[in-house]
Order: C-alpha cells, then sequence, then structure tokens
C-alpha cells in the first residue's frame, strides 16, 4: 500500500512539471511569433515608405518641366522678380531649409497627381543682384551672374574668329543659368527635394 501511494505522488509531481515546461514553451513561441510579425510589418511599412519616396521623386519632373517652360516663354522678363510665378531674379545669399514651409510661400503649385503627389516649384537665377544680367541694379550694383561665357560680369557677346581671310566675326549669344527647386508632398507625409541646374538664352 504505502509502494503504491509514494508511486501516485510522484507521478502527480511529474505531470505538474511537464505542466509547467509546456506552459513556458507555448509563452516562448508565443513570443518569437510576435517578433517575427513585427519584423514582417516593419519590412512592409518600410518598402512601402521607400515607394512612395521613389512615387514622389518622379513627380518632381513634372515640376521641372513646367518651370522650364515658363522660363522659355519668358526669357525677355527675367530681370527682375516675379514673385507670383516663383521667380526670383538672384540666388540666394544662404542655403535655406528647403523643407520649411516658409521658403515656399511664392512656388508656384503644379497641381496633384494621381498619385496623390502635389508638386511645386520656385526658381533662382544665379546672379547676385536683380537687373540685366551684364548691367547694374537700381542702386548701382553691377551684377554678377553665372553664364556660359564664364566671364565676371559678364559681356554681351563673345567674338569668334574664322580661319579665311576677311572671315565675318561672329557673335556668341550667352545663356544664363538658373536653378529650379522642386518640392513634391506625397502620401504618409512623404516629402521630396529636387534641383535642377538649367542655361536659358539671354
Amino acid at each position: 500500500m504505502k509502494t503504491s501511494m509514494r508511486t501516485h505522488h510522484a507521478l502527480s509531481r511529474q505531470r505538474g512539471v511537464v505542466l509547467m515546461v509546456a506552459l513556458v514553451v507555448l509563452i516562448a513561441m508565443t513570443l518569437a511569433g510576435l517578433a517575427l510579425w513585427r519584423a514582417v510589418d516593419s519590412g512592409n511599412v518600410i518598402a512601402g515608405n521607400l515607394a512612395f519616396k521613389q512615387s514622389a521623386t518622379m513627380s518632381a519632373d513634372r515640376g521641372l518641366q513646367a518651370a522650364l517652360v515658363w522660363l522659355d516663354n519668358n526669357r525677355n522678363a527675367l530681370h527682375n522678380n516675379n514673385l507670383p510665378h516663383g521667380y526670383i531674379a538672384n540666388t540666394l545669399i544662404t542655403e535655406p531649409d528647403w523643407y520649411s514651409n516658409a521658403i515656399w510661400n511664392n512656388a508656384v503649385d503644379v497641381g496633384t497627381d494621381a498619385a496623390s503627389n502635389r508638386v511645386q516649384y520656385l526658381i533662382h537665377r544665379l546672379c547676385t543682384t536683380t537687373g540685366a544680367y551684364n548691367g547694374e541694379d537700381g542702386a548701382g550694383q553691377v551684377n554678377n551672374c553665372s553664364t556660359s561665357l564664364s566671364k565676371s560680369p559678364a559681356t554681351n557677346a563673345n567674338a569668334g574668329n574664322g580661319i579665311g581671310v576677311d572671315s565675318p566675326a561672329y557673335s556668341t549669344t550667352p545663356s544664363v543659368y538658373y536653378r529650379i527647386t522642386v518640392r513634391v508632398l506625397g502620401p504618409r507625409n512623404t516629402t521630396s527635394i529636387v534641383q535642377a541646374t538649367v542655361m536659358v538664352p539671354v
């Protein structure tokens, strides 16, 4: 009788230990499953954010094209600022924080595309002041512009030389450099800034 009771108590204790081990293993498996689920979820979020960023960057082409068209159509009116059209006739003294909303107060809004990306642009002429690229501003300050002639200050034309006797001298029309900055605001607070430097003949 005593032997039977001892065996019964030993089996009961063993069953209790097995239950505790099973519970610990179950908790460990649950935590591992949660960690795996969070890792997969984080990967999906990162992949989605990268896709939105790429889409916003590609949409910046619309802003660059619109700014180029405006510059080409207004070649004779680029001496002075035109803030309603996002145009500033001189370069910035210090580089601004392009992610700040304050710098985009005068930006041109190109609109929102099918991917819900809102495109805006600003144009800066790479000159030290307003006025003619080879002249002076209203205060008498001589303008200094980045041009294709690489002269400071730029002259109106360069004379070319022909190899023939009495050949005509041709004048080179300079091109002034402009910097176009495009901001794209997309889904999930995506912001993309793209810049391009272009030359426009005088």
